[in-house]
């Protein structure tokens, strides 16, 4: 099949940048052809090595904007939106592609679909979206419903229940969402007599760096232990408050610090050198988003510490690490020391059980099942 993907994110690096990589590969591994349309100067920041589509209208940021002028940017953006759709169905009509995929939708995006031509695709087309939170629900429900009558569009859901809220819709798929695993290096597992703890990912102020920190150096380990802290910055006032917090700690044995964006085989390698993946931080949203770094853990087989909003269907399922409560600093510091104080007592279960989650949730598993949407009967 001729498979088309749709992408208007531009990102400088992250997640979503490897979400697309894991679509074109596995594709291009059963046997698929892959390109992309995207808006008119989009500049990706990996090369994917597709054949890529412009489509006109470009795409509009939100970025240093409020008012009038972010209103004004958003009525922009919606038009864009609606030129993109008939674009892309001129391209399924001419015959181009036989499936389009949009990788990152939301609920607005159906909600300009049921007024664009592209409603009534000769192709299927499946938009994706990375979660539902409550508030969302009830307006992607409504969005779908109107689109129930148009049997190629497919939306489908990133999250590990059958419904939404308890809502079903014959028009509404719910799939697994995919580990991120190494793709431009060999790992090696670590054979350190110091045991690497690392905490990876955008820095934001809501993942409360430095109360974690506080909590670590507080801990009793029975073993040697360090602490690895990578953070990426995109707003001025995160690189501040994160540049803050390493000339504090700067010095501080067993902690080191690295405040730069890792994209491909960098980043790959950064994951791969490192013996138990953290993830401190605590926000609602992770009950219903699914975690990149969760997945990221799953995909490199490490085993992780983790807040109890992260995923828990998957903890539930998985003895992939162990998790803290929400947002209480005491709960960590126990976890934390159980974890570092009994890693070699536990670290063949959690082997085991990382190699459980990384094949229901593999890149291959998720291509899979992708297909299986694309050639439903319709």
């Amino acid at each position: 099949m001729r498979i088309g993907i749709f992408e208007n994110i531009m990102t400088p690096g992250g997640h979503e940048v490897d979400f697309d990589r894991i679509i074109v590969e596995e594709m291009q591994k059963r046997g698929h052809e892959v390109c992309f349309y995207v808006p008119e100067g989009f500049q990706f920041s990996f090369d994917y090595h597709v054949p890529v589509h412009e489509l006109h209208g470009e795409v509009v940021s939100y970025s240093g904007v409020t008012g009038l002028r972010k209103l004004a940017r958003t009525v922009k953006r919606e038009w864009n939106r609606m030129s993109w759709y008939r674009q892309l169905y001129e391209v399924a009509l001419r015959g181009e592609v036989d499936a389009l995929i949009v990788p990152t939708s939301t609920y607005r995006y159906l909600r300009a679909l049921a007024k664009s031509r592209l409603r009534k695709s000769p192709v299927p087309i499946i938009f994706i979206l990375h979660g539902i939170n409550p508030g969302e629900a009830p307006k992607f429900l409504r969005e779908a419903d109107k689109l129930a009558a148009c049997k190629n569009i497919r939306p489908t859901v990133l999250t590990f229940s059958e419904d939404i809220f308890g809502e079903k819709r014959s028009n509404i798929r719910t799939i697994y969402p995919p580990t991120f695993t190494p793709r431009d290096i060999e790992v090696k597992p670590p054979h350190n007599d110091v045991l690497t703890i690392g905490f990876f990912g955008q820095y934001r102020r809501e993942k409360r760096l430095e109360d974690f920190l506080k909590v670590y150096l507080q801990g009793h380990y029975n073993r040697p232990v360090k602490l690895f802290v990578q953070g990426a910055t995109m707003h001025p006032e995160d690189a501040e408050d994160f540049e803050r917090i390493i000339q504090k700690y700067k010095g501080t044995e067993g902690i080191d610090f690295l405040h730069k964006g890792l994209i491909g085989k960098e980043w790959q390698q950064a994951i791969a050198g490192i013996d138990v993946l953290l993830m401190p931080y605590s926000a609602p949203r992770y009950l219903y988003h699914w975690g990149g770094m969760l997945f990221t853990a799953i995909g490199y087989q490490k085993p992780v510490i983790a807040s109890d909003d992260m995923n828990p269907e998957v903890f539930a399922a998985y003895n992939i690490g162990q998790c803290f409560k929400s947002g209480d600093m005491q709960s960590l510091h126990d976890v934390l020391e159980d974890v570092i104080n009994t890693y070699d007592d536990r670290k063949n279960i959690y082997q085991t059980e990382l190699a459980r989650a990384g094949r229901e949730y593999s890149p291959e598993a998720f291509a899979q099942r992708l297909e299986q949407i694309w050639n439903e009967e319709r």
